[in-house]
Formats: C-alpha cells, sequence, structure tokens
C-alpha cells in the first residue's frame, strides 16, 4: 500500500541542542521518531544511535526474518545494545538513554513499536486515537485509578519515564498491530509535541487541511508539520519537538 509521508524536527525555544532525531526509510515503510534523555549525557547520541541502527537492522535482516514482529523487536533490540554498549565504552556517555517510536507497513497491516513516552496516533473521522501506551511513571499512576490523564498533567513527576533505550543490555518492547485502510492518517511524536499541543488542537489541523483525503499530498502533510510545531512552540516550546505524518493512499 502506497504511503506519503512527512517529517521535522525542531530544536523547540528553550534548548540548546536537539537531542531529538527522526528518521524516514520508506524503502522499508519504516519511520521512526527518538527523543534523547534531557538531563542525562550523550542523549542526542543515543537518538541518532538508534535512528541509524533501526533502518541498518531491517536492511540487513528484513528479507531474513519474516515475522514482522519479530523483526519490529529484534531491530529496537538491536538499537538498544548499541547504545548500551556505546555508554559502557565511553564514560562521558554512560547512562544516556533515547525514547524510540515506529511505524512499519506491511501490506495492509501496521505494526507501532514503543519504548518511553514518544507517541503513536491514528486519526478517522474527526477523531484521534493514541495507539502506543506511554512507558511512565505517570502513566502507572493513571493504570491505578491515582487521577486521571488530565490531574496527570500537573504532577511533576510527569517527565519521569520507567522504561528506556540504552539503560540495560535488553529491554521489552511494546508491539502493536493494527489493519490499514486508504486514506488512513498516523502521527508519531516527541512528547515535545504531544505535551504542548492537546489532541484536541491536533484534531482541528487535520480537519483544517484534510477536507478530502483523496487530495491529500506529502506538501499537505509537511503543512500540517509546520503548523504542529509552531504551535508547540508558541505554547512555549521548552522541549525538542519531532513529528512524523503518514498516510495510507
Amino acid at each position: 500500500m502506497p504511503i506519503l509521508f512527512s517529517g521535522q524536527t525542531h530544536i523547540g525555544m528553550k534548548r540548546k541542542t536537539n537531542q531529538d532525531a527522526i528518521v524516514m526509510a520508506p524503502e522499508h515503510n519504516l519511520f521512526v521518531v527518538a527523543d534523547g534523555m534531557g538531563g542525562h549525557n550523550g542523549g542526542d547520541v543515543a537518538s541518532q544511535l538508534a535512528i541509524s541502527s533501526i533502518p541498518h537492522f531491517f536492511k540487513e535482516q528484513e528479507q531474513k526474518i519474516t515475522d514482522a514482529k519479530s523483526l519490529c523487536n529484534m531491530a529496537w533490540q538491536y538499537a538498544n545494545l548499541k547504545i548500551f554498549e556505546k555508554g559502557e565504552l565511553d564514560p562521558a556517555l554512560k547512562g544516556m538513554g533515547t525514547t524510540i517510536v515506529g511505524l512499519y507497513f506491511r501490506g495492509n497491516t501496521l505494526f507501532v513499536s514503543n519504548i518511553g513516552d514518544s507517541r503513536a496516533y491514528f486519526f478517522q473521522k474527526g477523531k484521534l486515537f493514541q495507539l502506543s501506551k506511554d512507558h511512565s511513571l505517570i502513566q502507572e499512576k493513571i493504570n491505578m485509578g491515582m487521577y486521571t490523564r488530565q490531574q496527570g498533567a500537573q504532577d511533576p513527576q510527569k517527565n519521569v519515564l520507567i522504561r528506556t533505550v540504552g539503560f540495560e543490555p535488553s529491554v521489552a518492547v511494546d508491539i502493536f498491530e493494527f489493519k490499514v485502510s486508504r486514506y488512513d492518517l498516523f502521527l508519531i511524536c516527541s512528547d515535545g509535541l504531544h505535551g504542548k499541543v492537546s489532541e484536541k488542537d491536533m484534531v482541528f489541523l487535520f480537519e483544517k487541511y484534510i477536507t478530502d483525503p483523496t487530495l491529500v499530498t506529502a506538501q499537505t502533510l509537511e503543512e500540517i508539520n509546520h503548523e504542529l510545531i509552531n504551535l508547540a512552540n508558541r505554547n512555549g516550546g521548552q522541549d525538542n519537538i519531532s513529528v512524523i505524518l503518514c498516510m495510507t493512499v
């Protein structure tokens, strides 16, 4: 199934470096966002290692590993080990880490792979659905019924992660499988976007630019990305901001 896509990453308004990284590998129908751990050594190194390691693994193994879930899991594990080993060899980078969220399309099936709090969303008929699950302390509290997501947004520990890439030699990967149809729209992003742009505002922009899905082009998606990043910056832009949009056509 053909895929239109567009991606952008921005340093934001407050940070001195961009520790986010993205990769779009249409030859594999693979799209990835990584958010290096701010406040940890080498967050930018970790995210760059992630977005270079995963496509490399796909290039070497996609034809050999027929099970798509296994392929995604092994690619994420490969990136995790590369980051961990780099940190072990260089004391200045020890403890670095990153989140990773990715979309992998195979036929009419989408595989969403996630570690951390970067997110994947699906937009359809005026509604936005979060496809990934945050690996954060705040999400654990929400799961336990301590409070709602709206209340959790005010928690001072909202940025504390309980699972990331590169801290240990192996890591558990969440992989979700979805059937896709023509004109489905998917978004993956770092928390610099979803932490500053509400789902309501995302829906508003999608509906503003996509009045007829059959007329959408890659330029349309580029314009939406630009607006999303500008809105995140207008809302404070305290973090790096990364977003990739994909539409099946």
